[in-house]
């Protein structure tokens, strides 16, 4: 065998090894942030598109594929014409996204966690989706088809604190960041408030009103991640329901002046762990307010008043910088 014989030869074994080695390269993928779904939706593509196809065939410059792994599931949802499919959120709703012009949808009146959908036209073939943030910061999404008759009508959906499969719930929520809470996760506040809530307990012994048979308490301060909770109690040991009328933080002149609007600050929370409207006689309730994480000058006060809906029995108490400075940090959590 001459030289040229042995060239040729090594040419035409290169050549034959070079497509298996591309296609190894194209499903294998060395790099440990890739998991084996991902390869194998990768190994997928080139079943389907050929070997020729790569993972950046379709884009411009350098892309790697979406893979199964970073999917959310969506949610199966039949809607029809003559029927109104109602789905419950965990809390309320601040985006709604329709798939196409074939669904209508909106809120039910006087619930702001209840979408109201159903179809626009008398049939439509195609499937499409739809998309709903809710204020807690979990994310839902659905495939949508038309249906004359919607096996479920009536649909609970819950957050993904809660194990869907031991609740017998569905659970396909993603966790949004929402900007009115800054950096923190709303998921993780709503946690934070339920384990102050349930832990109850009363480290603050000084800060109060009392009279007329009405209790307003401050019983803690906490603060975790540029936000402050505070924990309050309010006792009716006399047998007339206290009917709320509102829960106001304010930040006022210590001296005694002239109040007006251009000397109080009105702070308004961002959140409410078990907020009520009424303290029944011999009742007492507590709630949990998440506020922006706030000092005050040395001159000021921070107040907190309950105000009684067409009464006279308002409860207000004042909180100075020290008790604010103070405030416990959330070091561990306790929820069932």
């Amino acid at each position: 065998m001459n030289f040229k014989t042995i060239i040729l030869s090594l040419a035409a074994v290169i050549g034959m090894a070079t497509p298996t080695f591309a296609k190894n390269k194209a499903v294998r993928n060395t790099d440990n942030n890739v998991s084996s779904d991902t390869e194998q939706v990768a190994e997928h593509d080139i079943n389907v598109y050929g070997s020729g196809y790569t993972d950046g065939d379709r884009f411009e410059g350098l892309t790697r594929k979406v893979g199964f792994d970073r999917m959310i599931p969506p949610h199966a949802l039949e809607v029809a014409f003559n029927k109104t499919t109602h789905v419950i959120f965990p809390s309320e709703i601040v985006y709604v996204d329709l798939g196409d012009e074939n669904l209508v949808a909106g809120l039910a009146d006087g619930a702001k966690n209840v979408l109201r959908v159903k179809s626009a036209v008398k049939s439509f073939k195609s499937e499409t989706n739809l998309t709903v943030i809710t204020d807690d910061g979990c994310f839902f999404t659905f495939n949508v088809k038309f249906a004359k008759e919607p096996l479920l009508l009536n649909i609970e959906m819950t957050d993904f604190i809660h194990d869907g499969e031991a609740v017998n719930r569905p659970n396909n929520g993603q966790e949004i960041y929402l900007e009115r809470l800054g950096q923190e996760s709303p998921m993780l506040v709503k946690l934070i408030m339920k384990s102050i809530y349930k832990q109850n307990r009363r480290e603050i012994k000084h800060i109060g009103s009392k009279r007329f048979g009405v209790q307003f308490i401050l019983k803690s301060i906490y603060t975790n991640n540029g936000l402050l909770y505070f924990h309050t109690e309010l006792k009716n040991t006399s047998n007339i329901a206290f009917d709320i009328d509102y829960i106001s933080f304010k930040i006022v002149d210590k001296k005694v002046v002239k109040r007006t609007a251009m000397q109080e600050q009105v702070l308004e929370p961002l959140r409410a762990q078990n907020y009520v409207t009424v303290v029944n006689g011999k009742k007492s309730e507590r709630t949990v307010f998440a506020l922006e994480k706030f000092t005050i000058p040395d001159d000021k006060l921070l107040v907190i008043e309950v105000a009684e809906k067409e009464g006279g029995r308002n409860q207000s108490f004042v909180v100075e910088n020290g008790d604010i400075v103070r405030a416990n940090v959330i070091d561990e959590l306790s929820i069932q």
